[in-house]
């Protein structure tokens, strides 16, 4: 592994390398993959967490040598100490209620989670003068999604139908709030050295997500169990992209708030390209080529809670000002994903390592400015 940590150091243009990075939700499925990007960059990371959500889970596979802190995000007093030990330099906020389903059956602990911990985030923040940038994770359900067919960009309208999606419009205002009235750029250098912006992906796939009501869990759980899973929206079109590609913007985003560039304390979209937002029915399609013996029944009951049929994210701001760009297309990031999977219960390996490497290659072959 002293190869692979030598041979990412240079990425996002040095900046992580040696920094105190505290991330926010590190136990969870992306923040666990952004722990893994971050700490074998050379940077010196902090996780603060409530315990994995499943088991298994990515986070535990990986047994990775930082400063695991276990903790909720509403328990201010608590993340503060953290905060306070560790002086990071750059926060990344991951630490969510991630799932639509839950919280309709949950809405005030998805409500509580989404927008006062948030809020509490950005309070700590405002209390640890070592910060200089935070990244506030956010969704692509963060918008008043009219599917009308329209990829939504950031200027989109903040809303949402059910409890989650409000919850990160909301996480979106806090954090605007935050941004206007107490590290705006146009004070920055002068009465604060704080740059915060938000990132906004959707679907995210990748191998080490177990949780409920997602797609490619649910297949790969009902493939290992022989019970067939039940499809709901079968018809649903989504951005899918792997885990990988939206930490990608995330970093560089980071890299670029570190550095001092007032003009990215902002909202980004990353999503796949246009031409590989793709309906559910064709993700299961590819899904079963990688691995023949995943099998599900579609059924749609009209008693399902609400779902957004047509979401997709309109990806050109990051495109223009960012130069950033999807690595992998969708077919490649279901293969890999389903090639995860299918190793980790057939053989008991992990191909984090693999994927993380393979993706650095593809970005670099395609001579991607976070590589360079």
């Amino acid at each position: 592994m002293e190869n692979l940590v030598s041979s990412m150091t240079h990425l996002f243009g040095k900046v992580y390398t040696g920094k105190s990075v505290l991330i926010t939700g590190h136990t969870g499925f992306k923040g666990s993959w952004l722990t893994y990007w971050l700490q074998k960059m050379g940077a010196i990371v902090t996780g603060y967490s409530l315990p994995a959500p499943t088991e298994p889970n990515h986070w535990s596979l990986l047994s990775l040598p930082i400063a695991h802190h276990l903790g909720d995000i509403r328990e201010q007093v608590a993340m503060q100490a953290v905060f306070d030990q560790h002086q990071p330099e750059i926060v990344f906020h991951l630490a969510a209620q991630p799932l639509v389903r839950y919280s309709y059956q949950h809405p005030i602990e998805t409500l509580d989670t989404n927008i006062l911990g948030t809020a509490k985030v950005l309070e700590c923040v405002r209390h640890t003068p070592s910060v200089r940038a935070v990244v506030i994770i956010s969704s692509d359900k963060c918008y008043e999604n009219p599917e009308d067919g329209h990829p939504l960009t950031e200027t989109e309208r903040m809303g949402g139908y059910d409890p989650y999606s409000v919850s990160k419009g909301c996480t979106e205002l806090i954090t605007s709030s935050y941004r206007r009235s107490y590290f705006n750029h146009k004070h920055y250098g002068q009465k604060h050295q704080v740059l915060i912006a938000s990132g906004r992906a959707g679907n995210v796939i990748g191998g080490g997500d177990w949780a409920t009501d997602r797609l490619i869990p649910d297949l790969v759980k009902s493939t290992v169990s022989g019970h067939q899973v039940i499809i709901r929206n079968p018809l649903a079109v989504r951005p899918w992209q792997h885990v990988l590609e939206p930490l990608s913007g995330y970093l560089l985003v980071g890299q670029r708030l570190l550095e001092g560039h007032t003009n990215v304390a902002d909202g980004w979209n990353f999503g796949p390209n246009s031409n590989d937002v793709l309906p559910v029915r064709e993700v299961i399609r590819l899904a079963r080529q990688i691995w023949p013996a995943i099998d599900c029944n579609e059924f749609s009951f009209e008693s399902n809670p609400h779902e957004a049929h047509l979401l997709s994210l309109d990806c050109t701001k990051a495109h223009a000002q960012l130069a950033w760009r999807p690595v992998w297309d969708t077919p490649t990031a279901i293969a890999r994903t389903i090639g995860w999977y299918r190793r980790w219960y057939q053989q008991r390996q992990i191909l984090s390592h693999q994927d993380l490497e393979h993706y650095i290659e593809t970005a670099r072959q395609a001579n991607l400015i976070w590589t360079q």
